[in-house]
């Protein structure tokens, strides 16, 4: 997946980051900041995803596509395809732009609207990343769980960065008897559950 990355994913990559520091530079208050993954965070999201069940990978927050083009890779590697949700009218437009810039729209239904409502209307998914406001993680968390097959799984960023925000809820899913999980300390902290 990574050896072999398209060009266009990886300059879009690069474009993605670069317009991240630009905005960190300017003083921007948080709300324009677009707080993406880190690399490292990326390609291990690639692989798990590539090791997933078959079928249907969600992404529960978009932002402006970072996350979504390191899933792409694997959607392309297994012949899955992706569906990622952003509510933000300002991430969805650089999520949109992202997608075609990196030629990625053949595995990638990107969704301006709400993603429990999202989750909600899916009959079964293999794989869930979730990035998005912390509040909406349990809530994302359990309508995920209830359509996985055994196997597969669901991932939630931040789990070290701002785990004081959703500590009950990350305590609860590492505890959770239907599942393996565990914080990986790689970027802001991930938490990987396997559905038992």
């Amino acid at each position: 997946m990574f050896s072999s990355m398209p060009q266009d994913v990886a300059t879009t990559l690069g474009k993605l980051k670069e317009l991240e520091a630009w905005r960190k530079a300017q003083g921007m208050d948080r709300q324009h900041l677009l707080r993406q993954i880190p690399p490292e965070t990326g390609k291990l999201l690639a692989i798990l995803l590539a090791s997933a069940p078959s079928g249907l990978a969600v992404e529960v927050g978009t932002g402006a596509g970072y996350s979504g083009l390191w899933l792409a890779l694997a959607c392309r590697e297994t012949a899955r395809r992706l569906r990622t949700f952003e509510l933000d009218p300002a991430k969805a437009e650089l999520a949109r732009q992202s997608f075609a810039a990196a030629a990625v729209l053949d595995v990638v239904d990107f969704i301006e609207g709400d993603a429990l409502s999202g989750l909600e209307s899916l009959e079964a998914l293999a794989f869930c990343f979730i990035d998005a406001e912390r509040g909406l993680a349990r809530a994302a968390f359990e309508l995920a769980l209830a359509r996985l097959p055994k196997g597969g799984l669901i991932c939630v960023d931040n789990a070290i960065s701002h785990a004081p925000e959703f500590q009950d809820f990350l305590d609860d899913a590492q505890e959770d008897q239907r599942v393996d999980a565990l914080i990986v300390p790689i970027g802001s902290g991930l938490l990987v559950s396997r559905k038992i």
